[in-house]
């Protein structure tokens, strides 16, 4: 190794490698990332919360079994984040939220304990939109997070403090949760890889719900491998007793990364890359990704989906009426901030409420609440679970014809903090991406390089169908050949966190 290498110049796997052999120690790498995140947080807020302690015990943890000769995990020493929907014993579980401001985790999210098992170093929790409910990380009850190619803009969310902690240097990987969008708009904005994979395919215990049967965990890295590697480490072990969705998945996700797509099939839906208010560079983006698979051997074929404009309606009524039912255990009483000097149960309950959670969680729930309700329930709940029906039904026959299918991950390049004021607008971040979840399939952003017109990230996303998240990482793998892949922002790469 150099006399000095910066630590966020290594993959996952160099790092793991370099751990088992020798090079550095994992305490090492440990002190480099933390040295990063010092350097360059204050900068990009990414951590809500940093924990050199269980980082420096995990990572002696690792060196001690290397000394014992014992077989270290593939992430062993890696730089890990996660966001602070997850629980982790030694941290607050906070949400983002006022609710959950001084909420100590009780026990480890399956999610994260299984990366900690692989060797991954934990290095803190990561920001969010308050209870996820947002696609900027603007929402978050402590601070927003800053997009590490403009600090001047938002990092994507609800998962943004994770993705900018990838994108920043300060980690190698991190895990997100994916509800309507929220791993891949962020990776998207960041410039990062991100997965969601299929619903079921990853633990959700010890994961703070939204969307109960939305919601999906996955990780984030600045390459496919990375992801790959990540992927591994969430599914060993296979499913999780303690969460009744989750399956088996017994897969090995770096097993045909290097697979050629050769006479394999990419679906391509026409309108969705006329659709009204994709900018020009994300188009170009979705169609370079085209390019380079077509140029490796793959056909290109035209798809429908022919219900997928209604995806964003159907999805903005049972995501809130599921929010809705899953935050009505934060009453002050239970869980949560609780108003001092109230006098009675009642009032104490509502202004716990009140004053606990911030305008866009307040916003969700009372909008759940009135689908919920006697009269309107019938009305729009039941017409959004078939539309539902449709959709999952239009997915299946579109994966007649095509492998995967290629689509934008967002419809635009990182927007400036406070230009989206209006709710509505900022629900159309995620309007290629809310389908997938409400199909259950998994989907994965890849990016693409710099928009010619905003110097920004640019992305392509790749969907598939249930339980083939193999295929689309291999799909990702070859675009990422041709393309180049991701890359730390050029302002934060080399500054603090290096290898001696």
């Amino acid at each position: 190794m150099a006399a000095a290498t910066s630590f966020d110049q290594l993959s996952a796997a160099q790092i793991a490698a370099g751990v088992a052999s020798g090079d550095f120690t994992a305490v090492e790498v440990a002190r480099a990332a933390l040295d990063a995140v010092e350097s360059r947080d204050g900068e990009v807020q990414a951590f809500l919360q940093v924990t050199p302690e269980l980082a420096l015990e995990a990572a002696a943890a690792t060196d001690a079994r290397r000394a014992a000769g014992e077989k270290l995990g593939p992430l062993a020493g890696v730089p890990a984040a996660f966001k602070d929907n997850m629980n982790l014993v030694g941290t607050r579980t906070t949400c983002a939220s006022r609710m959950l401001a001084n909420y100590e985790s009780p026990y480890t999210a399956t999610c994260v304990q299984r990366l900690i098992d692989a060797g991954a170093t934990p290095v803190g929790k990561t920001n969010m939109d308050e209870f996820a409910f947002g696609s900027s990380t603007e929402s978050s009850a402590f601070h927003p997070t800053y997009n590490p190619w403009d600090t001047e803009r938002v990092p994507g969310g609800s998962s943004g403090g994770s993705a900018a902690a990838v994108a920043a240097g300060e980690v190698t990987i991190s895990l997100g949760s994916d509800t309507g969008g929220s791993i891949r708009q962020p990776a998207s904005l960041c410039g990062v890889v991100g997965m969601k994979p299929t619903y079921g395919a990853v633990s959700r215990y010890g994961v703070v719900a939204f969307g109960s049967s939305l919601d999906q965990v996955g990780p984030f890295g600045r390459s496919v491998a990375d992801v790959a590697l990540a992927m591994n480490a969430l599914v060993a072990g296979g499913r999780d007793p303690w969460d009744s969705t989750s399956q088996d998945c017994p897969v090995d996700f770096l097993e045909h990364l290097e697979d050629p797509v050769e006479g394999r099939s990419v679906g391509v839906v026409p309108e969705l890359m006329e659709a009204a208010g994709l900018a020009q560079e994300e188009r170009d983006a979705v169609l370079l990704a085209a390019r380079s698979l077509e140029e490796q051997g793959a056909r290109i074929v035209e798809v429908e989906l022919p219900n997928i404009a209604s995806a964003i309606a159907a999805y903005y009524v049972i995501a809130p009426c599921e929010a809705f039912s899953n935050l009505a255990r934060f009453d002050g009483v239970r869980y949560g901030y609780q108003e001092p000097g109230c006098p009675t149960l009642a009032e104490q309950t509502s202004k716990s409420r009140a004053h606990g959670f911030g305008e866009e969680a307040k916003r969700r729930q009372m909008l759940g609440a009135y689908l919920l309700s006697s009269g309107v329930y019938e009305k729009y709940y039941y017409p959004a679970q078939q539309v539902r029906t449709l959709i999952t039904a239009d997915y299946a026959r579109a994966y007649e014809k095509c492998d995967v299918i290629l689509m934008p991950a967002s419809p635009r390049t990182a927007f400036r903090l406070g230009e989206m004021s209006d709710p509505t607008e900022m629900y159309a971040s995620d309007m290629f991406t809310i389908s997938n979840n409400i199909a259950g399939n998994g989907g994965v952003s890849v990016p693409m390089g710099l928009g010619a017109a905003s110097g920004l990230p640019v992305s392509a996303q790749l969907q598939g169908p249930a339980f083939r998240d193999r295929s689309l990482l291999t799909f990702a793998r070859a675009i990422e050949r041709a393309v180049g892949g991701a890359c730390v922002a050029p302002a934060f790469a080399g500054r603090g966190g290096e290898l001696a």
